[in-house]
């Protein structure tokens, strides 16, 4: 299954929105390593890059939303904060049981289901603030 970028994605932030095309990137690279039978070498790259990537990502992400007084932002805090809770779990699972499919396809969930519904349910609001469109009266 390929995870591609589309404009129903775009946040209408400029930094958040180029670094959340990075994440579909790798993402996909992930989806397109498992239909190869490449996955198992794959995986721990994508480990690597989502402990690093997500930590730069995430403050940057909540420095935006602290400067512009985001209403929701100790919320998205929480969701970040639970994100990297579920990669530890992920990455100890790897490390435990190794690259078997259960631990490939459940990263591959994991990051469908981040991608798809975090960005379009939470992040897109932080456009919809900045553009004064919340629809909560919030701004």
């Amino acid at each position: 299954m390929a995870l591609l970028w589309n404009k129903n994605f775009e946040v209408g932030v400029d930094l958040i929105d180029s670094q959340h095309k990075q994440w579909f990137e790798k993402a996909d690279k992930l989806f397109e390593a498992g239909k190869n039978g490449k996955s198992k070498e794959y995986i721990i790259q994508l480990f690597d890059f989502l402990d690093d990537y997500t930590k730069t990502h995430f403050r940057d992400e909540e420095k935006y939303m602290k400067s512009i007084n985001y209403p929701q932002l100790a919320h998205q805090k929480q969701m970040h904060e639970d994100f990297i809770k579920k990669l530890s779990q992920l990455r100890k699972d790897y490390e435990t049981a190794g690259a078997n499919l259960t631990v490939i396809l459940a990263a591959n969930q994991f990051m469908l289901d981040w991608l798809t519904k975090h960005i379009t349910n939470a992040d897109k609001k932080i456009g919809e603030y900045v553009k004064g469109d919340s629809g909560d009266g919030v701004k």
